[in-house]
């Protein structure tokens, strides 16, 4: 009989594998539905020279640029992303004002939001919600002894953001203000600002946002378009209300990937704003299931390796955490909300899914940040050194 032999004992991962697999599903997931959705659009298209894999292949460059950023990202250590935080915010603060710019700045339908890199746009509002996560996080530290006292700790954080946001409505990109803002609040709020200021800074920001919507015509055309989209369904309820059809088609589980009818030049930004109506459409209810449930595991995990910052005492890393966390469940829910006609309609992609260079770069370093602060808590507890 042979002797047993000792079982040797699994080594535990060096990063969360729960966060790290849900993000690389959405993140094909998302270039396997933007092929799908853009294939028409690519097609048909003169300025893509008619080749159907055009988005395709532009998605698969930027994810590849993204993962090798998120690997470089990945190995500085948060204390130099924290010294780092307020130049990266000024650095962003420059960009945004660059893009109003004429000249500098490039206008698609519209809105001036872009910087022309040649082979290239780079959206400067998507790197600015990461460089605001960075800075955020280290003026909540710096301020902690005075978080309770309004005119120390809130007015030169507002001043920041009602500077950033001036830009942003300029632009105008008012979803990437919403998230920005969201995203300082948040961790305000988190690294211990008093529950009754809080109240009245939400007060504040919702009758804020909604004087922003009364004195803009065309914010006002989509709240009325948002309320009934029927009522204009070839005007301001146009991209509404192709969505909501796009749902119903989809019913249980879908008319099969490839198989979409709205995005053959009915439903508008497809493969970008409206790319969870493509999903409901040929992957059905399980589909967009599944799509919640993997952004909702990404959430999730994110404000728990918080909470294990937090019990290590490394506050800096798990405000960054967090402010991740609220970064992606704030974007993603607002474009869920406007894809199922729960929000009105609003420019923000789906994070880690939709086409865009700036968004899956952005998106890509914040996830290696977040594993970042997981790998540190980990060589933490296991007693080594940083």
């Amino acid at each position: 009989m042979l002797p047993a032999l000792d079982t040797p004992r699994r080594l535990p991962a060096e990063v969360d594998l729960s966060l790290l697999w849900s993000a690389l599903v959405l993140l094909l997931m998302g270039m396997v539905m933007v092929y799908s959705a853009s294939i028409a659009t690519a097609e048909g298209g003169r300025f893509t020279g008619h080749q159907p894999a055009y988005y395709l292949v532009r998605h698969g460059v930027f994810l590849a640029v993204g993962l090798v950023a998120a690997a470089v990202a990945f190995q500085v250590p948060l204390n130099t992303w924290q010294q780092l935080a307020p130049w990266l915010f000024v650095a962003g603060f420059v960009l945004l004002a660059l893009v109003l710019i004429p000249g500098i700045g490039r206008d698609v339908n519209g809105a001036r939001r872009w910087l022309s890199l040649g082979f290239a746009n780079l959206q400067p509002s998507e790197l600015m919600k990461l460089f605001a996560v960075l800075y955020a996080a280290d003026y909540t530290v710096r301020k902690m002894p005075h978080m309770h006292d309004l005119k120390k700790a809130f007015l030169p954080m507002a001043g920041a953001m009602i500077a950033v946001g001036i830009l942003l409505l300029k632009e105008p990109d008012f979803g990437a203000f919403v998230v920005i803002i969201s995203i300082a609040i948040g961790i305000l709020f988190l690294g211990g600002m008093r529950a009754r200021l809080f109240a009245v800074l939400i007060v504040v920001l919702v009758t804020a946002f909604a004087v922003l919507i009364i004195v803009s015509p065309y914010r006002r055309d989509r709240i009325f378009g948002f309320m009934d989209p029927w009522s204009d369904a070839f005007g301001r309820g146009y991209q509404l209300s192709h969505a909501l059809i796009a749902f119903g088609r989809g019913e249980l589980f879908g008319v099969g990937l490839g198989a979409s009818v709205e995005k053959l030049f009915y439903l508008p930004e497809a493969h970008t704003d409206f790319l969870l109506a493509v999903i409901a459409e040929e992957l059905g209810f399980a589909g967009v299931v599944a799509v919640i449930v993997l952004f909702g595991l990404v959430i999730q995990r994110a404000f728990v390796i918080g909470r294990q910052a937090v019990a290590l005492d490394r506050l800096y890393p798990a405000l960054v955490a967090q402010g991740i966390g609220i970064w992606i469940g704030v974007q993603s829910f607002i474009n869920m909300g406007v894809n199922m006609g729960l929000l009105p309609t609003k420019g923000l992609t789906l994070p880690l899914m939709s086409f865009g260079g700036s968004g899956i770069l952005a998106n890509c370093i914040a996830l290696a940040v977040l594993l970042r602060v997981d790998w540190e808590n980990r060589q933490l507890m296991r007693g080594g050194k940083l």
